[in-house]
C-alpha cells in the first residue's frame, strides 16, 4: 500500500525557497538602543559585565549617535548615571540633569533620531529604589508627583517618548496628566507596563549604578511565576494613557509578550535585557556559541512572538549583520 505523507520540505529546498516562504523578518527600523550617559569629559568606559556597552560622557555622545543613525537605526533610549544621588532622586527631574543634558544634545545634532527617555528614579537615589522611601518601604502615591516632574523635565528637553520603567500603580496616569497638563499632550508614552522582578537585570544595575542598598523591589516587579497578571499590569496602563507596551525582560517571557500583542492593539516591545546579553556575550567570547546565529534567531524568536519593536543593547551589531545579508 502506498504512503501518504505531506511533503513539507518541498519548502525548505533551497536559500531562495525558504526565503520566498519566510514568514517573520527582522528589520533595522524595529531596534532600539540603549545608551549610558554619564557625568564628566572624555569618557568612554566599557561596563565590564556588559562587553561592548559603555558608560559615554557628552562630549563622546555625538560621534555615538552618528554611529547609530549611519547605521540606520531610528531610535535610542537614554539611561542617566548621574555622580550625585540623593534620597528623593533629585538628578532625575532637574532641567540640568544628565539625561536632559543628552536629550537636548542629541534632539539638536540628530532631529530625526526618535529620542525615548527612560523614566524612573532608581539611579538617581542614594537608596537605589524606584521611589520614595520611608521606614523601609517604598512608597507609592507620593513617589507619582516626582516621575511625573521627571517625564515633563524631559519632554522639555526634547524627549520624543517617556518610557516609564518603575512600576508604581497609577504612574502612567500620573505621568499623562502631568505632560498633558505641561502642553505635552503629544508626547508618547512607552510604558515598562509588564516589567517582572528578574534575575536578568544584574548587568544592568552594574551598568547603572541603581542595585538597591536594602532589599529588593519584589513589591513593585511582578513575580516572574504570573502570567495572568501581565494582563491585569497592561491593561491598567492602556486605561490610563499607554501608547506602547514593553515586556521586560524577553526570552524567558516569550508566552507573555503573546499574550499581550493578542490581547491589546498598540505596539509591542520586547527589551532584550541586560542579562541575556551578557550571557550570549561570554558564551560567543568563549567559542561555545555562534554569536551571530544565536543572536538573530533570539531576535526572529521575539518577533515571531509578537514584538513590534526590540529594545536591545544589540542593535548595532544587527544593524551591521542585516546591512551585509
Amino acid at each position: 500500500m502506498e504512503l501518504q505523507f505531506s511533503r513539507h520540505r518541498r519548502l525548505r529546498q533551497s536559500a531562495g525557497m525558504r526565503s520566498l516562504v519566510r514568514e517573520t523578518y527582522l528589520h533595522t527600523e524595529d531596534l532600539i538602543y540603549p545608551l549610558f550617559v554619564v557625568e564628566g569629559e572624555n569618557k568612554r568606559n566599557e561596563i565590564p559585565s556588559m562587553p561592548g556597552v559603555y558608560h559615554i560622557s557628552l562630549d563622546h555622545l555625538n560621534k555615538e549617535m552618528q554611529e547609530v543613525v549611519d547605521l540606520g537605526i531610528k531610535s535610542v533610549i537614554l539611561f542617566g548615571v548621574p555622580d550625585e544621588k540623593d534620597a528623593t532622586g533629585t538628578g532625575a527631574y532637574h532641567d540640568h540633569g544628565i539625561v536632559q543634558r543628552a536629550i537636548s544634545q542629541t534632539k539638536e545634532a540628530f532631529p530625526e533620531l526618535v529620542v525615548i527617555a527612560d523614566t524612573c528614579l532608581c539611579q538617581y537615589t542614594d537608596h537605589g529604589h524606584c521611589g520614595i522611601v520611608k521606614d523601609g518601604q517604598v512608597l507609592n502615591d507620593p513617589s507619582l508627583q516626582l516621575l511625573a516632574q521627571t517625564a515633563v523635565s524631559q519632554a522639555k528637553a526634547g524627549a520624543d517618548i517617556i518610557a516609564p520603567s518603575n512600576m508604581m500603580d497609577g504612574f502612567v496616569a500620573a505621568i499623562r496628566q502631568g505632560l498633558d497638563e505641561a502642553g505635552f499632550d503629544h508626547i508618547a508614552i512607552m510604558s515598562y507596563g509588564v516589567k517582572y522582578s528578574s534575575a536578568f537585570y544584574g548587568p544592568f544595575r552594574d551598568a547603572a549604578h541603581s542595585t538597591p542598598q536594602f532589599g529588593d523591589r519584589k513589591t513593585y516587579q511582578m513575580d516572574p511565576a504570573n502570567r495572568m497578571e501581565a494582563l491585569r499590569e497592561a491593561e491598567s496602563d492602556m486605561l490610563e494613557g499607554a501608547d506602547f507596551l514593553i515586556v521586560k525582560p524577553a526570552l524567558a517571557y516569550l508566552d507573555i509578550i503573546r499574550d499581550v500583542k493578542n490581547t491589546f492593539n498598540v505596539p509591542i516591545v520586547a527589551y532584550n535585557v541586560s542579562g541575556e546579553y551578557s550571557m550570549i556575550k561570554a558564551a560567543a567570547q568563549n567559542g561555545w556559541v555562534d554569536e551571530k546565529a544565536i543572536v538573530m534567531e533570539s531576535m526572529i524568536g521575539m518577533k515571531r512572538a509578537g514584538a513590534d519593536l526590540i529594545l536591545t543593547y544589540f542593535a548595532k551589531d544587527i544593524a551591521r549583520w542585516l546591512k551585509d545579508q
